[in-house]
């Protein structure tokens, strides 16, 4: 008997001391009480800033959240985008830039939380609001709403989402707080079975954790797209005074819940031909003392905005215009868009750490990620595009034009060929450009129209045996509110020359996802749209910024990575370079401008430039 009490003893021993350790090692716990969020059983201020994935390079992830904590950041907002993640139907990526989950556990090590906005419309500027472009494939398919088809793709998205998310979700021990349920659809609709529709397809995924809906301040847009009873945070910028004007005016749908900013802008982005847009560093510090003082959480959009890399930019439809948006994101955040430390950054640290509970204190600052100027190059060799069409594109036969997703196309270029047999003179009129047609005659320039200016027009004169080619650029598809579900891209309706019909085209897809098979040859094309190509040496390893000035428009790959768009028409003169895609020596430079005339050189800047001027960091 005494040895089995002395077994039982010990037994219990190790079982208090194991229960102990298990405790012990208990994950923080998330709650939502009332007008407060409470994080293990003590009121908590969601102290946030949102950064995307996609648009910062992963091997430069742990160095800007390091640097977001240090900023005295306590949680990181990542939307999850959808079209980065499933390119087309049923086959998902989540490696290399797409890994959401390696993001989300990288932010957990550098000690901070993470909410995660899972779509799945996600706005931010980004291609079609974060819709994979295959859903335009089918005619009449209407998005953000009860359409069955659209309902089964985003019951698809959310099931294989939470493989990726659920382990990491704070009820089961992550670090994700909570989640947002679709995303400020206040502002387009206020179909409360569609919100309840999204708000199911995220619990059937295992999604059971806190949720929440963001919306513009004020009833009328809470109202529309809020399910009642469900946490409703608002979007917003403004000073200290505009700021309390927006929580006072949304304080009647905000009785009884924690108040937040789900989005305070804390810069803004920009759109091609239009001014760099900043935003002053005292006006964004006085908002956030603001919301400390009073006890209310916040999310920084953007605590560093990153880059649209490749084809990725969004674009407006602001009463019927056109307006794309530009290759840079850098939302003049507290985090630049190479990683540097900005005067905004200073001035919202400072601010936070005045208002940081008892026994909290701030990382030290890491350096700015370093940035090199290369001296200014020539690019020798080039290609045509048309010459290269055998190498980029497999032709395919059409009676009529149509929109490049038809040809099982989501971004790039989409060139038109008819071969004229019959005389045709008078307006050629192409219905309608989506969104930048470059027109050549047998090769050569005649025109271009630009959807921007509604032009769809230009006179013609072609003869019986001339080639007509259309290469029509997707500038970004509209990413918020009317003409998303009408957005295909290339030409969606027809071509005529004086009132007839141009039909049997010959088509060309030109993605452009990979240009290994190009040709160069020392010297200057024919007319027309080319690839020029050249190499530089790199001796120290560093981001920079591409200098596209005296180039006209086009886009640019660096060792193969596509850095994105450039527009002589500006803001934006500059491509952002991340030292994660460069190595010392050499290294590869392929840059297509789709016009005649101007510089084939380029080089590096330590600074980029925006509208003429220079945005430096502190």
């Amino acid at each position: 008997m005494k040895r089995l009490s002395l077994f039982l003893s010990t037994c219990l021993v190790a079982s208090a001391a194991l229960s102990s350790s298990v405790l012990a090692a208990t994950p923080p716990h998330f709650a939502i009480e009332g007008d407060h969020f409470l994080l293990d059983g003590k009121p908590y201020v969601i102290r946030s800033g949102e950064m995307h994935y996609p648009r910062i390079p992963r091997t430069e992830w742990r160095d800007r959240l390091r640097k977001a904590r240090a900023m005295g950041l306590n949680t990181i907002t990542t939307y999850a985008f959808w079209n980065a993640s499933e390119p087309e139907p049923g086959k998902f990526d989540f490696s290399g830039d797409n890994d959401i989950a390696t993001f989300v556990r990288t932010a957990q090590e550098e000690g901070l939380n993470v909410i995660v906005r899972p779509g799945p419309f996600v706005c931010a500027e980004w291609e079609f609001g974060g819709f994979p472009a295959w859903l335009l494939r089918t005619p009449g398919l209407r998005v953000r709403s009860l359409d069955p088809r659209f309902l089964q793709a985003s019951a698809a998205w959310f099931k294989r989402l939470g493989q990726e998310l659920t382990p990491l979700m704070s009820t089961r021990g992550g670090p994700i707080l909570m989640m947002q349920v679709e995303n400020e659809y206040g502002y387009v609709g206020n179909d409360r079975d569609y919100m309840e529709a999204i708000r199911r397809q995220m619990i059937d995924a295992g999604f059971d954790l806190p949720l929440f809906m963001s919306n513009g301040p004020g009833p009328t847009w809470m109202a529309r797209g809020t399910l009642p009873g469900m946490l409703s945070v608002i979007n917003f910028t403004g000073d200290a005074a505009k700021t309390e004007r927006a929580f006072h005016r949304s304080e009647p749908l905000m009785q009884g819940m924690p108040r937040m900013a789900g989005e305070y802008w804390s810069g803004w982005y920009d759109r091609w031909s239009e001014p760099h847009n900043t935003r002053k560093a005292d006006e964004v510090a006085g908002a956030v003392g603001w919301m400390l003082d009073h006890g209310i959480s916040f999310n920084l959009y953007m605590v560093d905005g990153g880059t649209n890399f490749g084809w990725m930019n969004g674009a407006n439809n602001e009463d019927g215009k056109y307006l794309p948006v530009t290759t840079s994101y850098d939302y003049d955040s507290p985090i630049d868009e190479a990683g540097r430390i900005t005067p905004k950054y200073q001035a919202l640290r400072k601010v936070i750490a005045a208002h940081l509970p008892k026994g909290e204190s701030l990382p030290k600052v890491p350096a700015s990620s370093p940035t090199v100027a290369i001296p200014r190059f020539e690019l020798r060799e080039s290609v045509a595009l048309l010459d290269a069409l055998p190498v980029l594109s497999k032709a395919q036969t059409s009676l009529t034009p149509h929109g490049m997703e038809t040809y099982g196309q989501d971004y790039g270029l989409i060139l038109y060929r008819k071969k004229l047999d019959a005389d045709a003179k008078g307006k050629l009129d192409v219905n309608d450009v989506r969104d930048y047609a470059t027109v050549l005659v047998d090769g050569r320039p005649t025109g271009t129209l630009d959807r921007r200016k509604l032009e769809h027009e230009l006179p013609v004169d072609l003869k019986t045996g001339q080639t007509l080619d259309l290469v029509v650029e997707n500038m970004g598809r509209i990413n918020i509110g009317t003409g998303m579900e009408e957005d295909n891209k290339g030409i969606t309706l027809s071509v005529q020359v004086a009132g007839n019909d141009l039909t049997n085209w010959t088509v060309y897809p030109l993605p452009l996802d990979d240009l290994s098979g190009l040709t160069f040859k020392a010297g200057a094309p024919s007319r027309g749209p080319a690839f020029w190509h050249g190499s530089f040496n790199v001796s120290k390893v560093a981001g920079t910024f591409l200098d596209m000035r005296g180039w006209n428009k086009g886009n640019a790959w660096v060792n193969g990575h596509h850095l994105g768009r450039f527009w002589n028409i500006g803001p934006q003169e500059t491509l952002y370079v991340p030292a994660a895609w460069l190595h010392e020596g050499s290294n590869d430079i392929v840059v297509l401008e789709m016009q005649d005339g101007g510089t084939h050189a380029v080089g590096g800047l330590k600074d980029p430039v925006f509208g003429g001027t220079v945005k430096s960091p502190e």
